[in-house]
């Protein structure tokens, strides 16, 4: 049933009305929600302003800045009045928010001088428009909703920079049954790229993870006035050190509300269960500092377990707020932060060592104060037995199964102790061999920590899209076995060699063409540096046989043997296998990093040491996250990223990436240990990366299933269906069916299945309907190309429903009808006028699923070059089967033109290298612009250089100035009306000449003519 988005809205205004909302009909326009504003404020501020003296208040609270605005709604400003006199005030009651007015305005207009908006639901707190709802009547999708705000954001003269709806803080978009919200920002942290890398949008959960989607449950739960006033003033966090806000997401809501309830009400100690990449350190952080202005707390302890997550930990909360946190750098520094009544030093981050150290009555530095006749660390400490102080422990089953739990508690008897984990200890997973030999069992989470808080299981974060499923291959060799007479038993080493060439076959399908990176995990620090030489020679070997190969960038890290600095030992404490390794042949391991890291000078240009291998360590995995930079915008096209990083304990805990999608294992893995492992695979970056890539070379599926169903929560039941993509079959069969709409939806247009009848559907609607199709179609190829277990029969099958050249004469109409679609959308956006309009409005094109890691500028000009050089029939390629992988990348679309009328103009075997190939592509591109730009001059009666002049100004400065326009035409000596006339005609000529020149970036100014 067709609801109207007015019903909708009605019923919104009704319900708010019922929480108590006061409405407000006649709110309509900036001026009288202005009168609004004042009187709240002066009510508030216990003030009667003059008429100038509010207009000066308006000038300097109303800023284009989302940061400065929403910094100046929470905290207590100053103004000074006309006679001199200071008034400090607030906008809102910032003690107690509930306490303020809350109120509806519809249907609410702001005309400015670029801009005429009009929005449909606005809550005002104190006269405040503080949250922006819009209403949809389809099913919306939430990233081209959102686009659509930005739209409005970017018009020129919007009424965000120049009026009260600068202080916006929420979004809220709903179509009745599903409602989403998002925070408000600057354009840097509020607009979309190349890479289609999102804002976050969040839908409202229950306390068990439900999701809240229709708008009347969203508005019981969310709206309610205290409630909204809370996630406004307590759950948004402003981001210092990059001027963003930030939306809490509602598992960290319920985690912080219920740490803080069990300090309140002093109910002991409790864990959260919240799985790995759902931002444990951000909870923690809003938790620590709510516990800052309570004066029961002494103090706030935030542990951590190695030197680099204090570091990393330190910075993170550094970055929430500046200098919050400041450095431990020893223990001594620790004890006297702890002593210390500043009230900066009431949150602390430090090591779990640390803390040790200083409660340790045997250590070193404790024994040797006494001798001394000075006072202990631990002594000094004594001053806070009696004391309330909290410990949040991060990732606590790694630190705190162990003496320091026991010590803590008994030296601070009124401790209340919270951990944060992942993955948490059960009687499954509570016992362990160790590596030297001894057996130990482990008490549970709950045993240490009591009670569970809150959980937001990694089957909950599947499900919400905030992390990616696995795909699993267990690999069996064709011949089977390590000697290949059969089939390897699970946990079977199979020979290395044998895994290295199987990674080089599967690794560029894995990681999408290279597009990301991998983690080899492996057994040993042996088995590791004998992984790096057979990459070496394997290489060589390839690159031997095939000069055109490019070999894969491989790095190693495991941790060197003991005389090395204090921060890496520090760092070996939590790599038990490593720290066992190191203890035979040391000298071997030392020499064989060396040369590791000299390899890895020699690549990249670096001069690491072994000596501060701390540092390289760091460099290692900044290449690993920075696989987000383009190829062409590095100086080196690429060969600055690492495409495999072999480890044994180190980077597969705690280490995020959103570049890193496949996880090689040759190692036995079990439990909270597998899932660490396989999690470094599965951070969200867009639909290039369907789900994180796991080669399991041990055949460890009975593993996998365990730990599938121990960490899974209240799911177990179905929590293979949701952790684990579906098998190459089920998808292939999806590819099918996907292929069969489209067709049935070509054949109820009148047309073949032929990618060439696209250009013949009519109509926009029919169009629209086209590119969701198809992109249907190559959601699902692009997640078939990853998949590294596909036999010949499910490749061909694959091939036959859309063979190559037919996919890519498909991508080439795809890209023609949705660039041809986006120029509609810009100039609809906003207008509500035909179901036709509307189906474009909410078309999402996705162009980033059509651009391919491997096809770029670089590549094309090579193939091109193959093709001039080679004799027709010899080129790896026809020219249609090159034009058609030009004309299907998404890379080209500004250029495809180009390029396609170039390659038809070349001749087979003209043996042209790809230097004169370059050569000539750029004077056929100039002499094709000459020839546009003498056309236009004739057409519109100019001279071409007056006409070139204009154009190069405004490319040079991408801002169209009216003023040169008017001194372009002056020549022509029309009047008003006639001049009005060619103006538009010439800007109409003018305008796809611009943007393709402008190679996809904006030209400010010109959106009057687009309309």
């Amino acid at each position: 049933m067709h609801v109207k988005e007015s019903t909708i809205e009605q019923e919104l205004i009704e319900k708010l009305g019922e929480l108590k909302y006061t409405l407000r009909p006649d709110i309509r326009d900036r001026a009288a929600m202005e009168r609004n504003f004042r009187e709240k404020f002066e009510a508030l501020n216990r003030v009667s302003l003059t008429d100038a003296e509010f207009q000066r208040l308006l000038d300097e609270i109303v800023t284009p800045d989302v940061f400065t605005a929403a910094h100046t709604l929470r905290h207590r400003n100053a103004f000074t009045r006309d006679d001199g006199t200071p008034l400090n005030y607030t906008l809102v009651n910032i003690n107690d928010w509930c306490k303020n007015d809350f109120e509806v305005a519809s249907q609410f207009r702001i005309n400015t001088d670029y801009s005429y908006h009009r929005y449909d639901v606005l809550l005002l707190i104190n006269g405040v428009p503080a949250v922006q709802i819009e209403l949809k009547t389809l099913g919306i999708n939430p990233r081209r909703a959102i686009e659509q705000i930005v739209e409005y954001k970017n018009d020129p003269g919007n009424s965000y920079t120049r009026t009260l709806l600068c202080f916006i803080q929420l979004f809220i978009v709903s179509n009745r049954d599903f409602t989403y919200y998002f925070a408000n920002n600057n354009a840097r942290h509020f607009a979309f790229n190349a890479d289609e890398r999102f804002l976050p949008i969040y839908q409202y959960a229950a306390p068990d993870n439900t999701k809240i989607n229709g708008i009347d449950a969203f508005a019981e739960a969310f709206l309610a006035k205290c409630t909204l006033g809370q996630m406004i003033s307590r759950y948004m966090v402003l981001v210092a050190s990059e001027q963003k806000l930030l939306m809490m997401r509602p598992y960290q809501i319920y985690a912080v509300r219920n740490i803080v309830e069990c300090i309140d009400k002093n109910l002991g100690n409790g864990y959260i269960w919240h799985t790995t990449g759902s931002g444990k350190t951000l909870t923690s952080f809003k938790a620590s500092t709510l516990l800052k202005a309570n004066p029961a707390i002494e103090k706030c302890l935030f542990v951590v377990d190695r030197k680099d997550l204090d570091r990393q930990t330190r910075e993170e909360f550094n970055r929430f707020q500046q200098g919050c946190v400041e450095e431990n750098t020893n223990t001594g520094a620790l004890v006297r932060r702890m002593l210390s009544d500043d009230a900066a030093d009431k949150v602390i981050v430090c090591t779990i060592q640390k803390l040790g150290l200083a409660l340790d009555e045997n250590s070193r530095r404790n024994k040797g104060r006494e001798k001394g006749g000075l006072a202990s660390h631990r002594e000094q400490l004594a001053a806070l037995r009696d004391k309330r102080i909290v410990f949040i422990f991060d990732e606590c089953h790694r630190s705190q199964f162990g003496d320091n739990h026991q010590a803590i508690k008994e030296f601070f008897p009124k401790a209340q102790l919270f951990g944060f984990t992942g993955t948490p200890i059960f009687e499954a997973n509570a016992s362990y061999k160790r590596i030297e030999g001894e057996e130990q069992t482990l008490k549970t989470t709950q045993d240490l920590f009591q009670h569970s808080l809150h959980e937001y299981t990694i089957t909950h974060a599947i499900e919400d899209r905030n992390v990616l499923r696995f795909h699993v291959d267990y690999y069996k060799p064709e011949k089977g076995g390590p000697d290949g007479k059969r089939p390897p038993t699970p946990g079977e080493t199979l020979a290395k060699r044998a895994i290295v060439d199987a990674i080089l076959a599967k690794h560029d399908a894995a990681t999408g063409g290279r597009r990301f990176n991998a983690l080899l995990a492996t057994a040993s620090i042996n088995d590791a540096i004998e992984y790096f030489r057979l990459f070496e020679s394997a290489q060589a070997e390839k690159q031997q046989a095939d000069p055109h190969w490019q070999p894969l960038n491989i790095a190693a890290v495991f941790s060197p043997p003991a005389d090395v600095s204090a921060d890496v030992r520090q760092l070996q404490e939590d790599l038990p296998q490593e720290q066992a390794d190191n203890r035979h042949d040391p000298e071997a391991k030392k020499n064989a990093l060396k040369a590791i890291i000299a390899e890895y000078n020699a690549r990249f240009s670096t001069n690491h040491r072994i000596e501060e291998f701390d540092v390289y360590y760091q460099d290692v995995q900044q290449r690993i996250k920075d696989q987000q930079f383009p190829n062409a915008d590095l100086p080196h096209k690429g060969r600055e990223k690492l495409d495999i990083v072999i480890v044994v304990d180190m980077l597969l805990t705690g280490f995020d990436s959103k570049y890193l999608n496949t996880l090689y294992v040759d190692k036995n893995l079990k439990h909270h240990g597998l899932i660490q492992a396989f999690s470094r695979t599965n951070r969200v970056l867009n639909d290039t990366k369907p789900y994180g890539n796991i080669l399991d070379f041990r055949g460890q599926q009975k593993e996998v299933d365990a730990a599938i169903a121990l960490f899974s929560g209240a799911k177990a039941d179905t929590a293979r269906e949701i952790w684990l993509v579906d098998s190459a079959p089920v998808v292939i069969d999806r590819l099918k069916d996907a292929r069969d709409r489209l067709d049935r939806f070509m054949a109820s247009q009148g047309l073949t299945g032929k990618a060439g009848d696209v250009a013949n559907l009519k109509g926009d609607a029919a169009r629209a309907a086209f590119v969701e199709h198809f992109k249907q179609v190559q959601k699902l190829k692009v997640q078939l190309d990853q998949y590294t277990d596909l036999d010949e029969e499910q490749k061909q099958q694959i091939e036959a429903v859309l063979p190559r050249d037919e996919h890519n004469a498909f991508r080439g109409a795809y890209l023609e009808t949705a660039q041809r679609l986006r120029a509609q959308q810009a100039k609809s956006s906003g207008q509500k006028d035909g179901a036709a309009n509307e189906q474009i409005d909410q078309l999402d094109f996705e162009f980033v699923l059509f651009a391919s890691s491997t096809i770029d500028y670089d590549y094309i000009m090579k193939l091109i070059a193959d093709y001039s050089a080679k004799t027709p029939g010899k080129a790896s390629m026809s020219r249609e089967q090159l034009i058609g992988l030009i004309a299907s990348d998404a890379k080209f679309m500004d250029e495809r033109e180009d390029i396609s009328e170039y390659v038809r103009g070349l001749k087979a075997g003209e043996g042209l290298n790809e230097a004169a190939i370059r050569a000539g592509y750029e004077r056929f591109k100039q002499d094709r612009a000459a020839q546009d730009m003498a056309a236009l001059s004739e057409r519109h009666g100019l001279p071409v250089t007056a006409l070139q002049a204009f154009v190069d100004a405004i490319l040079a400065r991408r801002i169209f100035d009216g003023e040169q326009l008017t001194e372009l035409l002056a020549p022509l000596d029309l009047g008003w009306k006639a001049r009005t006339q060619k103006e538009l005609a010439l800007m109409g000529d003018l305008l796809p000449l611009l943007k393709k020149r402008a190679g996809g970036r904006e030209i400010a100014g010109l959106k009057a003519y687009e309309d």
